[in-house]
Parts: C-alpha cells; structure tokens; sequence
C-alpha cells in the first residue's frame, strides 16, 4: 500500500551501504596472484647485433622481402632509440621509455617524434619493428599497453612459433566450430596478450594472470566485464589447478560467501560494541543457519534495526533502549522507502507499507531472548547484553499478515487458473513463429535481404560474438537468435512447472541425473520418474513423469545435446542463494551464452513470461495487464491437485513442503468449491443413514422425544443417556457412567456411600458373598461420583502474566 512519494534533488538516506558485488573476484586476487613482469630473460638481454641477426632468420624473417625490410628497419630504429635509457636489458630500456607509460594508441601517434625517425612511412615502419621485437620476444608490453592497441598479424605468429603443441591441442579440444567462430578469435586474442606479456607457453598462465587480465580489460571499457572464453579453454585443457574457480565469468558482479564481519561491515554500524556483539551474535547463530539465512539476520538486525535506532538516538551503545525510542523505531519500521532515480537526476521516493514488519519484530525479538538465554550459560559473555526486550509478544504476531498474503495468493491463483491454458498455447506459438525467422536469417547470406512474416529483414554484414542479428525494415537492430532462445526457454518453463509444480531454482537445478526408472512391484511396468532436488527442506522427492512431461523433456534434451558427442555437456553453476558454486552436472536448463555453457537465467525467464503475457492481452479484475511469476505455476499446481481429488497430505510430498498446513496455504478454496462440498458431504451422510431417519415425525414420537429429557431429572443429578437406549443398570444410577451428579446432593452420595460401607460389613459377617459382590461395585461407583464432584467444585488458579520475583530482580540488574 503507498502511504506518499514525493521527489528529491538528493535523496535522505542514512548511510550508504557498502556492495558485496566483486567480493569474488578480489578473493581469487588475493588467493591467485599474477606472476609478476619479468624485466630479464635470454632473448631480451641479447645485444644488438643478435638481436637483429636473430630477426634475419626463420622462423621471424618475413616470407616477403619488402615486408622483412621494414620490420627490420623499424627495429634498428627502435633499439637505437631504447638504447638512451637507462637498464640492462631492452625490456628495462622500454619500462624506462615514455612508451611502456603510455598506450598502444599512443605509440601509433608519438613514436615517430620519440626516435627521431622521420621517413616517409615511419609511423608503419616502426610499427613493423615493434612487431618484430614483440614476436622476437625481446619486448614484452604490459597487457593495459596492448588493450589499447590491435594488431592481426600477431595471432598466427604467436600461435606458430611461442607454443605450437598446447594451440594445437586446444585446436583440437574446442573443435573447428568455436576455433573459427568470431568469439574462440577473442579468445586467442587474449591468450596471446597473456603470452606476449608474461612469457611462457599457455600451460604457464596462472589464473591470477586471467584475473589480471579482466581488471585490465575493465579500466580500459567501463560497464563491461570482457570475457572469458580463454579461462574456460584453459581450464578445460587442465592447466588450471584444481582448486581454481570454475570460470572467471560472474565473479565480478558476485559476492560469494562473505564473512560475518563483511556482512555487519557492509553497513557501517558507528557503535563499536554493538557492531562487535552483532558479529559475535551471528557467528553463535552460523552454525545452524545456511548461508541465505545468515545474510537476511545479518541485514534485519544490523540496516533495518541498529542503524534506525542510530538514526533516532545518535551515539547510543546499549541495548537498553529508551521508550521514546523504542516507539520512533516501531513507527518508523512499519513503512519503507523505495527510491527510483529520474532520467533528470533527481530521486523519485515512495513510501510504502512494510510488508514483513512482524517478522521484523520477530527477528529483534529472538535477537534480545537469546542473548538472555546465553547469558544463563556464558554470564561472563553475554550477560553485560542483557537487556529488556523492546519487542512484545503482540508485536512479532505474524497472523494478520499471513491471512493477507494468503488472500493475495489466493486472488492471485482465482485469476491465473482459468488463463493457464490460453498463456500455454500462446508460450508455443510465440517459440513457433520465432523459430521460422531464425530459420529464415540462418538462410539468407550475410548482408541478403529476407522477409518473414510479411517484414523484410536484413542481416548483417560479417560474423560477430552475436551471428544471428539482422535489421528490419525501421534499421533496428534485432538479435533473431537471443529472440528465439528467450521464447524457447519461456515455453519449455511454462511447461516444466506446469506439470510438476516445482520452484523455479529447483527447475534450473534438473540434471539428465534427475531422470529415472522405476519398476513396479506388482505389474513389473517400468515407469519414468522425475528427481527432483532438495531445495528449502533438504529433502529430495520423485515425480511421475507424465507424457506431456516426457514430450517436454526430450526437446529439451535434444536441444542442449553436444553435436559431437551426443551427451549433455557438464559445466559448474552458480547458487545464486547460497553464493557458492556446484560441481559440474548436465544440467537440462543450459545454453550457449558468450561462447561457454551457462545456466539459463531468471531474468531470461522472466522477461519471456513478460513478453508471452503482453501477447495474450489477458486483464485482471482491476483491468490490469495480467503477469505471471514462476512461482503462481506452483500455486495453481496444488490447487488443481486437491480440487482433482488428490488428498492433500499426496499434495504435500509432491511439492515437498514439511508441513501439510504449508501446502494448504497454496490451496486456492473458492466459494463454489466450499458450497459444493458442503452438500457433497451432507448428501454422503444421508446415504449412510437409514431413509426413515428423515421422515416427519408423527406426534406420538415428537410427544416420546419430549418426555425422555423429562425422565432424565434423578435424584443424584441427571442421566445423559441418549434417546431411543435403554437403561444397562436397570435404573441402578450409581453405577453407570452416565450419572452427571450435581454438587447440591453431595451429601446424598456420602449418605448413599455410609450405608453401602455397612451393607458390606454386614454381607461379609453373615457370609452372603453374592451380595457383597454386587455391593462393592456400587460402593466403586459412589467414590467415583464423589471424586467427580471434589474435582469440579476445585478452585483454578487464572494466570494473569504476572512476572516472578526472579524476573523482577533480573530486570534490576544493569549491564
């Protein structure tokens, strides 16, 4: 619910937060560092004299004499120059130059005023002699030096004659396909600024020299991430070691698993002792937590608690908060901001109810009786935190916003339902007609005009990392390929979670593994079973796959197949919840992405659902555009389950959830559903009852029916027999069980209980055993009535929540 919004030139904020994102990557520096450059090896600490005869010779003399004359030229003119500076070697000679401070592009500009060179075509007879100096190895600019400078003769020179065996064996490893593609040239690119720079052949790069790399590569284009290619080339040839990450692609923009200190850290809590016994509280708790857990206490106790009473009270460092602020926090707590920055600059701000402020309460709440419980058993160190709590048991009730959330997800289920089958048929026919157009571009010749469907496209001129693009007939430029991955991998998820009902990183996490037979015991039918992966209860789970499954399934897996080997390629994923990488698995949800194997993304997903429902032109009750969410397939699963008959606590194995309650919250009941099983069950216990039961009575019965509650007064109390029985005890009250004896003839009972005492001593002295059998069992029943009436008319003791003296004196005590 939006309380206000209003917008800011500079928004109020009350402390900016520290990004994990990177943590990743600067772990792997600091764990892999780069070899450093080298200033002296043979080949550059030769003369200058061998260093031209060694240019005169194969394998570095040119095939042509014209283009051996210029490097040879451009050479000469080169080491004169370097030989003013100061070193020992040529490669200290050119630290020493302005040009190793300088760029790539700068040396095309300013090398022919740096040696004095001033022929006609000096610029690209230096050029030529810097080539040579470089394929020579007798220099070796820096990696920042060659991202700004492209040369395309020095790939096959490098590749031919640095490290002939490990080109070939990669050649051989990543097939001609991805050798010759527009991105395996990156990546030799890149592998020959890593040999060019640090030496070596390709089993010497490091992953810290990788690393190096990326860095590099950013400060020289900010916003992009480079690639990495080459670090999956060369971990997949086994020169990486194996503790090396799995691929260098996303650590940039991920965090891992952090420490407990970055996490407080992250937000710059100003008390010192409350930032340490937050830190020391969540390592207690770490333990028992994962990590996704951890990472949510850390940001409830540390932002949305200790930085707002900061905010409130500043310089406070006690848990023992004042009321007044205690009030301000809870009040503050219960809204949030949400801010969006305007393409002006400025800051647009929402403020909205906050939607889990009880489990907010909650958290605080459990963080100040833990520590008290602790202190119990470690006084010495968390006794000095002790404090009263701010946080009533009322306010960490979450049973308002539960019953909110689950009339949301219901209304949410009512309106999706019935749409279900128009979103499937549409998902299908959007991957349809995108498959046409990228069959019709794969086609057309580059640069060739098509059409499909009636639009005349045009397809670009040259190979690229992105093959598959073409402009239409506007000039917009549209990736066909990414187009047609986007609307397959929508409908294969629509499917997927349609027919099994599982979450979506359980989907994502679905390996060729997770299909499985099973054999009948009684039939001997050999039936396919699904796997599905623990996830949030830590408990795995199978289901029957159905054929409209089995259908979906095949195209997946004969989609993602390797051409080469028919098997589904292997490759490690990212948990994006638990921050941690998984072994390599043939993962069913995988494409091809930047040349390496990936994950197929949420936000993939998330934005083909986005475009299939803009297509349907489905509305809500509010006249909205209807949205579907991954998770709303889960929902209308189970709901359509029990309305199908499936018992409930059936439902709750197939969805994996540990509480049957949990899957009856996702059960959508709707009125007609309530109504019909009313009658249903009301029509059920009819037929199980005689039909003369509902007759009309005649007035000989209706008087019957009246007169049995009037025969129920006794003398003792009242008879609870049920009408139309019979009396077992022949009208001897005092020992049935159905005698409700009232208070007022208790003294009647104790009368009745004297006499059958004597009765019994009288049977027993003149030897009528019979009779003082039948005795006894009344006397048994007489106690038991007596016992019933102490036990009624017993005073209860009314609890009022009323501390004891101990709790009284431990609120006395000051940290």
């Amino acid at each position: 619910m939006v309380i206000s919004t209003q917008t800011l030139e500079s928004p109020t904020s009350i402390r900016a937060t520290q990004t994990l994102a990177g943590e990743a990557m600067r772990a792997v520096k600091e764990r892999f560092p780069p070899r450093p450059y080298a200033d002296t090896w043979p080949a550059t600490s030769q003369s200058f004299e061998e260093v031209i005869a060694r240019l005169n010779q194969p394998p570095l003399r040119a095939a042509s004499a014209s283009t051996h004359d210029y490097r040879r030229r451009g050479a000469q003119n080169i080491l004169r120059w370097l030989q003013d500076y100061p070193g020992e070697t040529w490669q200290q000679r050119w630290n020493a130059s302005p040009a190793a401070a300088s760029t790539g592009r700068e040396w095309n500009k300013l090398a022919a005023g740096w040696t004095g060179y001033g022929a006609v075509n000096a610029n690209g007879i230096l050029n030529s002699g810097l080539f040579a100096l470089v394929s020579g190895d007798v220099l070796r600019p820096s990696l920042r030096w060659q991202l700004t400078r492209a040369s395309t003769n020095l790939r096959a020179v490098i590749c031919q004659h640095r490290d002939p065996e490990g080109f070939t064996r990669l050649q051989q490893m990543v097939g001609p396909e991805s050798w010759s593609s527009h991105l395996g040239i990156l990546a030799k690119n890149v592998l020959l600024k890593l040999l060019v720079a640090k030496g070596g052949g390709l089993a010497d790069i490091t992953v810290g020299d990788a690393v190096e790399y990326l860095e590099a590569f950013r400060e020289n284009r900010p916003g992009s991430y480079g690639q990495s290619l080459f670090y999956s080339w060369l971990k997949d040839l086994g020169y990486m070691p194996p503790d090396a990450p799995a691929t260098l692609r996303f650590l940039a923009r991920t965090a891992g698993q952090v420490s407990v200190e970055q996490l407080v850290d992250r937000y710059d809590p100003q008390s010192k002792p409350i930032r340490d016994l937050l830190v020391e509280y969540l390592k207690e708790r770490q333990p028992t937590m994962d990590y996704t857990s951890l990472e949510d206490a850390s940001r409830m106790l540390v932002r949305n608690f200790w930085l707002q009473i900061e905010r409130i009270q500043p310089g406070i460092d006690t848990l023992r908060l004042p009321p007044e602020v205690v009030t301000a926090w809870k009040q503050a707590s219960r809204t949030k901001v949400e801010r969006r920055r305007l393409p002006d600059g400025s800051v647009h701000e929402t403020v909205t109810e906050r939607a889990n402020y009880g489990n907010l309460m909650m958290g605080v709440r459990a963080f100040y009786l833990d520590l008290a419980h602790w202190a119990v058993e470690e006084p010495e160190r968390w006794g000095p935190w002790v404090a009263p709590c701010p946080v009533s048991d009322a306010d960490a009730s979450t049973s308002k916003h539960e019953k909110r959330v689950k009339a949301k997800m219901d209304q949410r289920t009512r309106e999706r339902l019935p749409a279900l089958s128009t979103v499937v048929r549409v998902a299908r026919t959007q991957w349809d007609e995108d498959r046409e157009g990228l069959d019709a571009l794969r086609a057309a010749p580059l640069g060739s005009q098509f059409t499909f469907r009636g639009r005349t496209y045009t397809r670009q001129k040259k190979d690229s990392s992105t093959p598959f693009r073409a402009y239409d007939d506007t000039g917009r430029r549209v990736h066909l390929g990414l187009v047609e991955e986007r609307a397959f991998w929508t409908w294969a998820t629509i499917e997927f979670l349609q027919h099994t009902g599982v979450r979506i990183e359980e989907m994502l996490e679905a390996s060729h593994h997770s299909l499985i037979q099973y054999k009948l015991p009684t039939t001997g039918e050999v039936v396919p079973l699904l796997q599905v992966a623990p996830s949030k209860t830590d408990e795995e789970r199978l289901l029957l796959v159905s054929p409209e499954l089995a259908d979906v399934l095949s195209t997946i897996i004969a989609r993602v197949r390797d051409p080469r080997t028919g098997a589904i390629p292997m490759f490690p994923s990212y948990d994006v919840a638990e921050k941690t990488w998984n072994p390599p698995m043939p993962l069913l949800f995988q494409w091809t992405w930047g040349g390496q194997r990936t994950t197929v993304s949420r936000n993939l997903i998330r934005k083909g659902l986005n475009e299939v429902m803009e297509r349907t032109g489905l509305t809500n009750a509010a006249g909205q555009p209807l949205d579907f969410a991954p998770h709303d397939f889960r929902r209308i699963f189970i709901t359509d389950a029990i309305r199908s008959g499936l018992p409930p606590h059936i439902a709750q194995v197939l969805a994996g959830h540990g509480d049957i309650n949990t899957t009856m919250g996702y059960n959508a009941i709707y009125p007609s559903d309530a109504i019909e099983a009313h009658r249903a069950f009301i029509a059920r216990r009819r037929s199980l009852r005689p039909s003369e039961e509902y007759r009309t009575p005649t007035n000989e019965e209706w008087d019957a029916f009246l007169a049995h509650f009037e025969k129920r007064k006794l003398s003792l109390g009242t008879c609870a027999r049920a009408f139309g029985t019979s009396c077992i005890h022949e009208h001897a009250c005092v020992r049935c069980s159905l005698l409700r004896p009232e208070p007022s003839q208790r003294d009647r009972l104790i009368e009745i209980r004297d006499n059958l005492i004597d009765r019994i001593a009288e049977a027993q002295r003149e030897g009528w055993l019979g009779e003082g059998e039948g005795l006894e069992i009344s006397l048994a029943g007489a106690e038991e009535k007596l016992a019933q009436l102490d036990e009624a008319l017993k005073p209860t003791v009314t609890h009022l929540g009323l501390p004891t003296f101990g709790q009284i004196a431990g609120r006395s005590n000051a940290p």
